[in-house]
């Protein structure tokens, strides 16, 4: 939490500063033109301002970016369990992303598929990630101060199948930071997963993603990101697990119309060993390997 909080404002007050000590050397963010009566163009307009409005760094794999977005992404994990067994995850939760105002973002997921193979092995549809709203506070461009804050707001539906399903709705406020430094970038997100009913299984899950990237040439995105959480009450209560995730994600790369087509892969470890019954470092898997598409428009 208290990296998170410290990115988050680093990227208020230092990237402020550069604002004010960089002079501007590029044109000022298009407006969306209200005048116009095609109610398509209106919606692109206001989506390129948004985005003229913040830094371009790539969405990474893991860490939701602090950054408006309007894409089409597809997830897919391969883990592989800590009794030997493994489980198969397609889509992850991702779907449709929208901006409808210039400092607004709406993603509607898609409730993702599940396969289990060995120990209890299972199929079907997960929890749905019905609506995640994100509101843009503060922001800057890579010539205006290279820095972003913003919150998210977001709500689970308990739709999935029996076996991978968490019974009670769950809402996850989260805040979100980034500041760039050149071709260097930090994201960071702080979130709760607060359940409204069987708390006393669930818990109350906080989230610590921190991903540093490096952009390479036009289309390399390497990356370095850091995945806690930590469970206050619940059959987990006082546990903790830390994931280490590095990666690349390759993009943007042009499409027909305003389409851009990204790719990433990655691979997430646990650090720290499993130990029963006991509040220390208990990760829920060992490894995953990470499959990421988006198309943005």
């Amino acid at each position: 939490m208290t990296l998170a909080l410290a990115i988050a404002g680093l990227a208020a007050f230092g990237g402020v500063a550069q604002a004010a000590d960089l002079p501007s050397t590029n044109p000022p963010p298009p407006q969306p033109d209200t005048s116009s009566p095609d109610w398509v163009a209106q919606w692109f307009q206001r989506v390129d301002a948004a985005q003229a409005s913040q830094p371009h760094w790539m969405t990474p794999l893991v860490t939701v970016t602090p950054r408006l977005e309007e894409e089409v992404r597809y997830d897919q994990s391969w883990q592989t369990m800590q009794n030997g067994g493994s489980l198969d995850n397609y889509d992850g939760g991702k779907g449709l992303e929208l901006i409808p105002t210039t400092s607004n973002e709406v993603i509607i997921g898609a409730a993702p598929y599940e396969q289990r193979y060995g120990a209890k092995p299972a199929a079907g549809f997960g929890d749905w990630p019905a609506v995640l709203v994100k509101q843009r506070l503060l922001s800057a461009n890579e010539s205006q101060g290279n820095y972003i804050l913003s919150v998210f707001l977001a709500a689970s539906a308990p739709i999935g199948d029996t076996a991978f399903t968490n019974n009670a709705w769950v809402i996850t406020p989260t805040v979100a930071g980034g500041v760039g430094f050149g071709d260097f970038d930090v994201q960071a997100t702080f979130g709760a997963a607060l359940p409204t009913a069987d708390a006393s299984k669930l818990g109350t899950a906080y989230a610590t993603n921190v991903a540093l990237q490096y952009h390479i040439a036009t289309y390399f995105w390497p990356e370095l990101e850091f995945n806690d959480t930590y469970w206050e009450g619940g059959v987990r209560s006082g546990r903790n697990q830390l994931f280490l995730t590095p990666g690349v994600v390759l993009g943007r790369f042009q499409l027909p119309g305003r389409a851009k087509l990204s790719v990433g892969v990655g691979y997430q470890v646990a650090l720290g060993p499993v130990v029963e019954n006991t509040p220390v470092m208990t990760p829920t898997y060992n490894h995953e390997w990470l499959l990421s598409a988006r198309v943005s428009f």
